[in-house]
């Protein structure tokens, strides 16, 4: 059986969680919470991936807009965990805006 699409979301982002609850040596995930450079890092990482994202709809290339549309998506997460925003708490105010 296939999770459903936001159960996806749901697993990664927990992993991500669990990541920064428990840090494992050689995850990506743990480089970027655990940086240096702090929460910076996580912002320069979104930026990338904005920049990247926005290049792959310009060119219109559906696979790499979904390929780097996954990468913004993920780093996004990573960016809410930082900061300790489930994202149940973006689902409600999303909710909240439907008219």
């Amino acid at each position: 059986m296939s999770a459903s699409n936001i159960e996806v979301l749901d697993e990664i982002y927990e992993i991500i969680m669990s990541r920064k609850r428990e840090p494992v040596q050689h995850s990506y995930v743990c480089s970027l919470l655990n940086h240096g450079k702090g929460t910076d890092k996580i912002l320069e990482k979104l930026g990338e991936e904005t920049v990247e994202t926005i290049i792959a709809a310009k060119n219109g290339i559906r696979e790499d807009i979904i390929y780097e549309s996954c990468d913004l998506i993920f780093h996004l997460m990573v960016m809410l965990a930082a900061y300790d925003i489930e994202l149940k708490e973006i689902t409600e105010e999303l909710s909240s805006r439907k008219k």
